[in-house]
């Protein structure tokens, strides 16, 4: 399916920057099915027409760049690559892509986004080595490459932190409470919560700790407007340091991550793989609760380089405390541009973070709140 123009009329940086772009949008079609790999995007242009393009496929799976010149065949000779981050130079599962580009016959590759992995990275150098000529990687702060390091940002968090982004996703009411105060169970309406659902799509696993899998049963799926389930799924991940998740629960069958205590009793985590979850264990915290640093350093072994959480208040606010959040995501039911908001939990800085967004979806009230730099943009959050 086309995601883009098939070709350009600008030259030289504007150029560029639209076949840059056009990679941008052919990697955000892999978003949230290639981890730990990064999502990627390439396009290979000769003149102004594009030879062969292509977006990281699964795990065991070509590269972007290989599945662009396989597209591209022998028309990749004397083409320029345009790719979202830098190819990588060492042989994993697959070749190194630095290579492919010289071998197929590459005039000239423009980088997004440096590789930080110190295995990976090195591409550019190879690639100029071998005599290819090289633009970019785009200077820190440009406004692109923030965009591609935000659809990098799951690969970039596990290389330079070992652990996955976690963004932190509370719905609540204007006084911060996290139960609606009719006792209905939901505190937004519609059009919030298929906003969520998108997000969901992105991320490679939905957090959630033991108090809210036992009292909700929730499923942790990506659903449709007809509230069916999409084809791609994130893993449904639990931290339950007493093992309280039922063996019948939704997300135990759907092959659920439980990260629980070493003290945690044998026999129910033997049940509870039985019932097809995974159960790892960290230790535990002389005061009570997991170690998280380390139920997220498990939870990156296990693939997962990307976690949407969607705990109650007790877990939400351990994970700030702990500072081991990167973006902050609030919807508030009922509230408006206008509305006095108290936040259920507090960051440990309120200097870290600064708001990024801020909008409405229907009746209510969505913020983002992240550690980036970005001016604050208003932003509805549409229904899909």
């Amino acid at each position: 399916m086309p995601v883009g123009p098939t070709a350009a009329s600008a030259s030289g940086a504007a150029g560029d920057r639209a076949w840059l772009a056009r990679a941008v949008a052919l990697a955000e079609t892999a978003r949230g099915r290639t981890s730990p790999n990064p999502a990627v995007g390439c396009v290979l242009v000769r003149g102004t027409r594009i030879a062969g393009e292509g977006a990281t496929q699964p795990v065991g799976g070509p590269h972007a760049e290989a599945v662009a010149l396989a597209e591209a065949g022998d028309t990749a000779r004397g083409a320029t690559a345009y790719v979202t981050l830098e190819p990588c130079a060492h042989h994993g599962r697959t070749p190194p892509c630095a290579d492919a580009l010289v071998a197929a016959g590459v005039r000239r590759v423009v980088i997004g986004h440096p590789d930080p992995n110190p295995v990976a990275g090195g591409g550019a150098a190879r690639l100029r080595a071998d005599g290819c000529e090289v633009s970019g990687p785009l200077p820190p702060g440009e406004l692109f490459r923030e965009a591609i390091a935000q659809q990098l940002e799951g690969f970039l968090t596990l290389v330079q932190h070992d652990r996955p982004h976690v963004t932190l996703k509370l719905a609540q009411t204007p006084d911060g409470q996290l139960q609606a105060p009719d006792g209905a169970r939901w505190i937004t309406g519609a059009p919030a919560r298929r906003a969520v659902h998108r997000w969901r799509a992105a991320v490679d696993g939905v957090l959630v700790g033991s108090g809210t899998a036992v009292t909700d049963d929730p499923r942790l799926t990506v659903r449709d407007d007809r509230d069916r389930p999409t084809r791609t799924q994130p893993r449904p991940i639990v931290l339950d340091g007493r093992l309280r998740l039922p063996v019948g629960g939704a997300i135990v069958g759907r092959g659920a991550l439980v990260i629980t205590s070493h003290d945690a009793t044998p026999q129910r985590q033997d049940d509870l793989r039985r019932a097809g979850a995974t159960v790892e264990t960290v230790p535990s915290l002389p005061g009570g609760g997991l170690d998280l640093p380390a139920a997220l350093r498990r939870i990156a072994r296990a693939g997962i380089a990307s976690v949407l959480a969607e705990p109650g208040r007790t877990l939400g606010q351990a994970l700030l405390d702990a500072d081991l959040v990167d973006r902050l995501v609030l919807h508030v039911g009922g509230g408006d541009p206008g509305t006095v908001v108290h936040p259920a939990v507090h960051p440990a800085s309120a200097t870290a973070w600064r708001l990024e967004r801020l909008g409405g979806a229907g009746p209510d009230l969505i913020a983002h709140l992240g550690r980036s730099r970005g001016p604050v943009v208003a932003h509805r959050e549409e229904a899909p």
